[in-house]
Formats: structure tokens, C-alpha cells, sequence
């Protein structure tokens, strides 16, 4: 038997359309429901449409002999990635995180439906593009960037990857208490938390605790380096503040939980999908072997 034809692999999220009808049954409904508000369905049905126009673009501009599937992003833990798989991205650029983290080299085109309304950092193209992308992605004659990655690994073997970052803390507004160790230095804390950035997420998250703390961590999307940040340290005569941030190179961060319920570690906002992280329990973040191959043109 010859090897299999590639497979595009068309990754999307709902858009606020769905999202509505799902909550509200009908149109008109939802309409009624955004009219309370003083907002307008109108909009909300164009975005949908320019949404629902790239993913049939993306759709006709596949060649005939490769197969596809479609995946929301909510059944990405339960689908089956193989080797001869593209995947396709349309949305948002948070897309791309949420899939990363399932791949293994597979690479990754970033469709941006809507450039009025999203950066387009990691969904750089038109669907408009995608006929030869497609074929110069599969024979490794387009561009790709390999990003770094994080990876957060339990005692018990447990680990998460995540191509922004990961958040370790409590799952509610709780503090969250901990043992942080960099190297020799080693301190037990109380915070709101912390997260651990690539290069890619020092754009999102952790750039908003940058410019509000004035912590300077400079990080590359394909540096093998992390960065850290404490969330709101707060001192008291058990836990100190002397940590607040630092750089991961070869050397993991490693915390140990001092949180009798609640301790949780999730990547890039998935909030679902999380590693229980209660007390006791030890963890190890760095850099995760694997990278998103996200192709940029």
C-alpha cells in the first residue's frame, strides 16, 4: 500500500453567532437578547459570515487528492493527529496555542478571517493564500519559525505543554502558597499565582504584568529560554517577596504546593484542562522538547 495523501486538519472555535443561538434556541431570540443590551445582532452575524467565508475558502483551495477533517476546538483532547497531517487554524491567533500543545511536528498555517479585529500574530495569512501554501507546507519548501514551548511536569509524571504559558496557582481568587526554587535562591510565598512565558506569550500575558510591575524579561518566540513572574507576592512573617521574576535556560523553576485543595497548573487559558497541583505535590517547569513548526510564508 502507498503512503497516505496529506490531511489539513481545519481547526476553529465558535464564533459569538453560535455561541448566542446555542444559549438563546432561536435568531430572534438572541436578537432580543443583544437588543436589551443595546448591542446588534447584525454585527455579530457579519463577523460570523466573514468567519464561515474563510473556512470555505480555506476548504476549496485544498488539492483534490488530499483528505481533511474538521475539528472544534473543544474535542482537540480527543482527536487523532498523525504524521501526515497540516493543520489549519481560522480565527483567532489564540487558536494556534490551543492546538499546539497536541502536535508533534505536525506544521501549523494561521488563517485570519477577520484582520479588523485580530492581530494576526500567529494567523498570518489569507485564505486567499492558502493554494500553494498548502503544497510548499507539505514538501517543506514554505517558511516555517520552530517556537519554543513550555513544559510543566508533576512528580507523579504528570505534564502539560504550553505555547504561551503556564499558570500555576489556585483555581480561585484564593491565594495560592507555595515553595519557589531558582538554583540556590528559595523562598515560600503567597501570591495570586504565577506564570511561566515563552517567547510568544512575553507578547500577551506576561506583558501585561511587565508594564504593570516593571519587570524587564526580553524573550524571543525561538529562544530556549523562559520567563517567570510572580503575581501579587504578598509578605507576611511565612513568606517572603524577594522573588518576583527570572529567566529559565537549562535549569527548571521548581515549586512545591502548599495548598490543601485547589493547586491547579493549566497552559494558555484552558482552564478546563489542568494538572492537579495539591499539597506537596512538586513541580518542575522549563523548556518542553517540543515546538510549534507554525509556517509564516
Amino acid at each position: 500500500m502507498g503512503a497516505l495523501p496529506p490531511r489539513a486538519v481545519f481547526v476553529t472555535r465558535p464564533t459569538e453567532y453560535e455561541s448566542l443561538i446555542a444559549r438563546h434556541a432561536t435568531r430572534d431570540q438572541a436578537r432580543f437578547f443583544l437588543q436589551q443590551r443595546g448591542q446588534d445582532l447584525a454585527e455579530v452575524e457579519a463577523r460570523h459570515e466573514r468567519q464561515e467565508a474563510a473556512l470555505s475558502a480555506a476548504h476549496a483551495a485544498l488539492p483534490d487528492e488530499w483528505r481533511h477533517a474538521d475539528v472544534p476546538r473543544a474535542d482537540l483532547d480527543r482527536f487523532l493527529f498523525t504524521p501526515e497531517d497540516v493543520i489549519v487554524a481560522v480565527g483567532q491567533d489564540g487558536l494556534v496555542p490551543n492546538v499546539a500543545k497536541y502536535l508533534d511536528g505536525q506544521k501549523v498555517i494561521g488563517v485570519n478571517p477577520d484582520p479588523d479585529r485580530y492581530d494576526g500574530v500567529l494567523v498570518r495569512f489569507r485564505a486567499q493564500q492558502l493554494a500553494s501554501l498548502y503544497i510548499r507546507a507539505w514538501h517543506g519548501d514554505a517558511e516555517v519559525e520552530r517556537r519554543t514551548m513550555a513544559e510543566g511536569r508533576l512528580d507523579n509524571g504528570d505534564r502539560l505543554v504550553a505555547l504561551n504559558e503556564l499558570f500555576i496557582g489556585h483555581r480561585t481568587h484564593q491565594s495560592a502558597r507555595y515553595l519557589i526554587e531558582d538554583g540556590a535562591a528559595r523562598e515560600e510565598q503567597s501570591s495570586s499565582g504565577l506564570i511561566v512565558a515563552t517567547g510568544t506569550g512575553a507578547t500577551g500575558w506576561a506583558r501585561s504584568i511587565m508594564i504593570a510591575t516593571g519587570a524587564a524579561v526580553e524573550l524571543a518566540p525561538t529562544q530556549t529560554a523562559l520567563g517567570w513572574f510572580v503575581r501579587e507576592p504578598f509578605p507576611s512573617v511565612s513568606t517572603g517577596i524577594a522573588m518576583k521574576h527570572g529567566t529559565l535556560g537549562g535549569k527548571p523553576l521548581t515549586l512545591t504546593s502548599r495548598m490543601n485543595d485547589g493547586g491547579v497548573v493549566f497552559a494558555d487559558g484552558m482552564e478546563a484542562d489542568f494538572l492537579n497541583f495539591g499539597w506537596g505535590r512538586r513541580l518542575e517547569v522549563g523548556v518542553a522538547k517540543e515546538r510549534l513548526h507554525l509556517v509564516t510564508s
